[in-house]
Order: C-alpha cells, then structure tokens, then sequence
C-alpha cells in the first residue's frame, strides 16, 4: 500500500557522488523497512544498502561499504542512498524497495513494494 518513485540517477564520472531518492506516497511509510537493489546487464538483482523503519539499523553489501551510505526522512517520506566514490561496476539500474514488516531485509522476497527504478551510468 505503498508506491515508491526513484530519481537522481544519471552519469558520473568514476571517483564522483551521487544521491538517490526514492519517494514514497502512502502515509505509513514511516513504519517500512526500506532498501536498495540494483540490476546490472546480465546480472542478478543485487542487494545495495537496507534501513529499518526507524532507520537506527542499516546494512551495506560489502562491495558499497565505505561508499554508500541509506538515510531516511520519515516527515518527506522519502528514503537517500548516498553513493560517494563511484565506480564503473557500480552502473545499474537501482531500484527501491519496501518491507511491510518494517526490517531492513537483504533478499529481495522480503520486499513487498518496488519503485521503477532509476539509471546510474559510470564513466571511467
């Protein structure tokens, strides 16, 4: 019950930041986990980056730690992932996604909702 909308996305160059957003609609958003995935050409989805629903606990593949970094703001209802020293294998399409339950989960069968997701093209 909840729909999510991902922006900020585009091309960078390699060692630049960029900062997602995902935007979520429903009104109780505040009490979803939510999380970041991301799908590369010929790849499995990938788990990114989760945060719970009072965003105390977060959780970071160990490619991104010390690169990215998931925030939230429950009164904009809208969840951050910051990703700072980008690099070429991190090109994708990244996508958001919600847990009902309220964990910060880091397989994708526990997400209830997923955003359309936004395109992150690194440039060497």
């Amino acid at each position: 019950q909840v729909q999510l909308v991902e922006s900020g996305g585009g091309l960078v160059q390699a060692g630049g930041s960029l900062r997602l957003s995902c935007d979520a609609s429903g009104r109780t958003f505040s009490t979803y986990g939510m999380g970041w995935f991301r799908l590369a050409p010929g790849k499995e989805r990938e788990f990114v980056a989760a945060i719970n629903w009072s965003g105390r606990s977060t959780y970071y593949a160990d490619s991104v730690k010390g690169r990215f970094a998931i925030s939230r703001d429950n009164v904009k209802n809208t969840v951050y992932l910051q990703m700072n020293s980008l690099k070429p294998e991190d090109t994708a399409v990244y996508y958001c996604a919600a847990d009902a339950e309220g964990f910060a989960g880091l397989a994708t069968y526990e997400y209830d909702y997923w955003g359309q997701g936004t395109q992150v093209t690194v440039s060497s």
